[in-house]
């Protein structure tokens, strides 16, 4: 993302305007008072023209002036403190300017760099210009000359005019030198070490011209520099293209494919053979010790091969063959350790030991010479490089061992960048799917799927999560997020709200109120973080009722869910998505919709969409509809659902889907009572659990269920006061519920012996396996659970 204007230096311009537009100026009349201030002023100090008209311009000084209402001295600038609106200091030479016979005064505000900083610019001018080892020509925008120095007249061909260095051809046929200048005029793109033809006039020598834009004091673009130095017309070109080839090697995070883009350059920049040995643990992905290993270093397999004519030649080492065992020798440490070495046949038929067999595997016929560099970074030993001439019978000189030297060293690096990329995506990958729950669950309210696919097809880790958990009443949460970034620092920020968003569940907030708690959350750990802007992201929290058969939720930016009801018909939850978290200040709005047993929600990410979101939607729903959700297994629901979408082998960003299908408890499975707020009630409720328990079967919990209703609507009537409504829920666990209009939540704490009360809830504890309080939007629910057998009966209490 380029930098707005708001981030350029104070005063700086925008491109393209003009410069007298960007100085600060201000008109003052004869009391020093304001009568007219520029845009300029106001980007540099933040004050409008409107706030400053007739106030003195002293007061924006931070420092008292020598003398009130004259500001400077006129003609001499100064360098002065401004105090800006936000109450900053902003540093300028003030200049005043003065008009014979007239009270008002024109006041110019400067960017830092007064007399001194002019001064300097000045003298690096004068000293580039004045060196007589580099040529050095100065153009403006229409690449008119300027100025050059007495080097670069030395360079010019007999007869040539001031266009000359516009004229140039390029030597590898490209473009002439005008359209680079051009260029680097328009764009700012500084070139370096292009080699131009200087004509028939100079012979074998060729020019080697580096440029870059000039911009004055505003940032206003007001021409080039041109530096150009004789080289020989044959030698540099291929050292160039060599070098701008090797700058190609690392695009990959892929080690075998460097090791191809080494050899691709290394034939036939310097020899006709060439090949790229990796050691085992490189291969298997594992990093290798640091350190020289002796001959299990050596034990190595090949990898990439390149020949100047074609095919590689049969009798060679292939690749993917491991490297035959060569006896140790000073040499073949050497080759592990050290620099480039450098061989000639000799050497080479020395260092195997003379074996025919080996001289057959592992040279080329008809070898003249050979380099070979270890790949060495960090002292870890990434592999081994070598380039043969066979036919060239050139021998090699510093300067191809040189090249030979600095191409393995940017190999090497790229090896162990891809090596780092690949434990960070290793360990955040690790992260992220222990974090994850399991693919698929089924509980009382829904039955529940989820796949992850990570941006890249794998090869990139993000923040995408998702969830099911059980929630008190038999209702089920279903949560899907989406953070901001990719790889390590992602994942942890998933993590983190992951954790929060379960923590804040089992409190059994409502949808809004979680996603406002977790707003928070992320708001403050973009004030922890460095980088504010990479934290932050979406979500949608949904929370499903199987009694009621209502699904209630809120969306946090994220897009709403998908959903197929039984008849086939598939649509789209209308929920108003609120903004991202880490916004702030804003409220989530809750949609609540009825859903038949059976309905199918989709929750996903954004990446399911694609970037076309509108056509994506379409487009969802025309798969959903064709693959019939409504039965069948929702795990092939969803990678049926990854399988349709485009790019799915390399998405662009991460894609989770989470499929739930909806249940109901059966209206037979529930009870319900109301009571008044009179003590008289109790004994009311005490009979119809008694009654109910016994319809269901349940004999065995009606001692513990009547004495945890009990103590609940007692407690109630006592303290919330009327109606106080009762209901039993039964399936794998028997739910008793309270609900009261009061807001207060009860506290369990341990009775003193010589307290007459505070034991109600200490007993309902011990006699459930989970108990907990709700708020609703009249009051509050106190809720338990007891276990039930699978033959629906409860275990005998046991009092020990």
């Amino acid at each position: 993302m380029g930098r707005s204007d708001s981030a350029r230096r104070p005063g700086a311009p925008p491109r393209g305007g003009s410069a007298l537009q960007c100085v600060a100026t201000a008109m003052l009349d004869e009391r020093g008072r304001v009568t007219w201030w520029s845009r300029a002023a106001r980007q540099l100090l933040g004050w409008t023209a409107e706030e400053m008209a007739g106030e003195p311009v002293s007061s924006l000084l931070v420092e008292p002036p020598d003398q009130p209402g004259r500001p400077g001295t006129p003609s001499v600038p100064r360098r002065t403190r401004l105090r800006h609106r936000s109450g900053q200091p902003v540093e300028a030479d003030l200049l005043v300017a003065e008009a014979d016979g007239a009270a008002e005064r024109l006041v110019l505000l400067l960017p830092p760099g007064g007399a001194g900083g002019w001064d300097q610019d000045r003298d690096v001018a004068r000293t580039l210009l004045a060196q007589d080892g580099v040529g050095v020509a100065q153009l403006d925008m229409a690449l008119r000359l300027v100025r050059t120095n007495a080097a670069l007249e030395a360079l010019r061909p007999e007869g040539g005019d001031d266009d000359w260095l516009c004229r140039l051809t390029a030597q590898d046929g490209g473009d002439p030198a005008r359209t680079a200048f051009e260029q680097v005029a328009a764009t700012g793109t500084p070139f370096a070490g292009r080699v131009y033809d200087l004509g028939p006039e100079g012979g074998e020598a060729a020019l080697s011209l580096s440029c870059h834009r000039i911009d004055d004091a505003f940032g206003m673009p007001v021409g080039v520099m041109v530096e150009a130095a004789r080289v020989s017309a044959a030698g540099p070109t291929r050292l160039t293209d060599t070098y701008r080839q090797g700058f190609e090697i690392g695009d990959s995070l892929d080690v075998v494919q460097v090791a191809q883009d080494l050899t691709a350059v290394l034939v036939p920049a310097l020899g006709d053979y060439a090949f790229v040995d990796f050691p085992d643990d490189v291969l298997q992905g594992r990093d290798p010790a640091p350190g020289y290993r002796g001959q299990e270093a050596a034990a190595a397999r090949r990898v990439a091969v390149r020949s100047a004519y074609g095919k590689w030649p049969d009798h060679l080492v292939q690749v993917g063959e491991s490297i035959p065992r060569v006896e140790e020798s000073p040499e073949i440490a050497a080759k592990h350790v050290g620099g480039v070495l450098v061989a000639d046949r000799d050497l080479s038929r020395r260092i195997l030991g003379q074996d025919p067999e080996l001289i057959r595997r592992l040279l080329p016929e008809g070898m003249h010479g050979s380099l070979g560099c270890p790949l060495y970074r960090g002292g870890r030993f990434f592999g081994y490089a070598a380039v043969y001439r066979a036919r060239v019978a050139t021998p090699f000189d510093d300067t191809d061992i040189k090249l030979m030297h600095d191409l393995c060293a940017r190999t090497s690096t790229a090896i162990d960048n891809a090596f780092r990329f690949a434990r960070e995506h290793h360990t955040a990958l690790i992260l992220q799917r222990s974090l994850l729950p399991p693919a698929a669950t089924s509980s009382t309210a829904a039955e529940t799927a989820g796949v992850y696919l990570p941006a890249g097809g794998g090869v990139s880790v993000g923040g995408d999560w998702f969830d099911a958990f059980d929630l008190s009443s038999l209702r089920v949460g279903l949560v899907v997020g989406d953070v901001v970034g990719h790889g390590l620092e992602a994942a942890a920020t998933m993590a983190r709200l992951r954790t929060a968003v379960q923590t804040l569940a089992d409190l059994d907030l409502p949808p809004d109120e979680l996603l406002t708690r977790l707003d928070d959350l992320v708001r403050r750990m973009q004030w922890e973080a460095t980088d504010p802007d990479s934290v932050g992201g979406s979500c949608l929290f949904a929370v499903y009722d199987p009694v009621s058969r209502t699904c209630r939720m809120a969306s946090a930016g994220h897009p709403p869910p998908a959903l197929v009801t039984p008849g086939g018909d598939v649509g789209f939850v209308p929920v108003t998505p609120g903004p991202l978290l880490g916004v702030g200040d804003n409220p989530f709005e809750v949609m609540s919709v009825t859903l038949p047993p059976g309905s199918v929600l989709v929750l996903y990410t954004d990446g399911l969409l694609g970037r076309d979101v509108v056509g994506g939607s379409e487009q969802l729903k025309a798969v959903l509809a064709e693959l019939a959700p409504v039965e069948g297994s929702l795990e092939s629901l969803g990678a049926a659902l990854l399988a349709r979408t485009p790019h799915a082998e390399h998405p662009a960003d991460d894609i989770t889907v989470l499929v739930a299908r909806t249940h109901a408890v059966a209206e037979e499975a529930t009870a319900s009572w109301e009571y008044p707020a009179d003590p008289a009630a109790v004994q009311d409720a005490r009979a119809h659990v008694n009654a109910q328990l016994e319809a269901w079967g349940l004999e065995d919990l009606l001692f513990s269920t009547e004495l945890i209703a009990s103590e609940l609507v007692t407690n109630a009537i006592r303290y919330a006061g009327g109606p106080v409504t009762l209901r039993l829920i039964r399936d794998r666990v028997l739910v008793c519920e309270v609900s009261d209009p009061s807001s207060t939540q009860p506290r369990l704490r341990r009775a003193l012996t010589t307290d007459e009360g505070g034991r109600g809830l200490f007993l309902v504890a011990q006699l459930t396996t989970r108990w907990g309080s709700r708020y609703t939007e009249r009051g509050k629910t106190i809720w338990t659970e007891q276990s039930l057998d699978p033959t629906g009966n409860s275990p005998m209490f046991n009092w020990s």
